[in-house]
């Protein structure tokens, strides 16, 4: 015999439901910039609202090789960033405001622990789980497009 669910559990399906439209509603809106990094070419997604910026790449499943997302910070700051409910195996590479890396972190999925920058970063820089490494991209190196980018809100 079948159980039916109580209102609770119904309610809880309806607001979960509505929090993955409106985050996809808002990742809908993210603009994209292209950047770049050697010879190669990122297509990023541009975070640059507290609103995007908290949202990141979270409940996504997979992302193309080239694409990635850039988070605009306000300040110049020891900026961190953590995996809750982000599904994909992430590097982050942390940038000053010209750009250059500062330092690159491996990130795993659905973890809540905290990976900063060594040093005040204006930007981070999220791309496939080693991609910068399999590139030869280091410390000091430059991200090209950084200076088109909106201004962070």
């Amino acid at each position: 015999m079948m159980k039916r669910a109580g209102w609770g559990a119904c309610a809880s399906l309806v607001l979960g439901g509505m929090a993955l439209l409106v985050a996809a509603q808002v990742q809908a809106q993210m603009p994209m910039a292209e950047l770049g990094a050697g010879m190669y070419r990122i297509e990023a997604e541009v975070a640059y609202t507290m609103q995007t910026r908290q949202l990141g790449l979270m409940n996504r499943r997979s992302m193309p090789a080239q694409h990635g997302m850039v988070f605009v910070f306000p300040m110049d700051a020891g900026h961190c960033m953590w995996m809750k409910n982000t599904f994909l195996p992430l590097s982050v590479a942390f940038l000053d405001a010209q750009g250059r890396i500062i330092n690159i972190e491996d990130m795993q999925p659905q973890t809540e622990d905290n990976h900063c920058a060594a040093a005040p970063a204006r930007y981070a820089l999220e791309m496939n789980l080693g991609w910068f490494k399999d590139r030869g991209l280091k410390r000091g190196d430059q991200i090209r497009g950084i200076d088109r980018l909106p201004e962070a809100r």
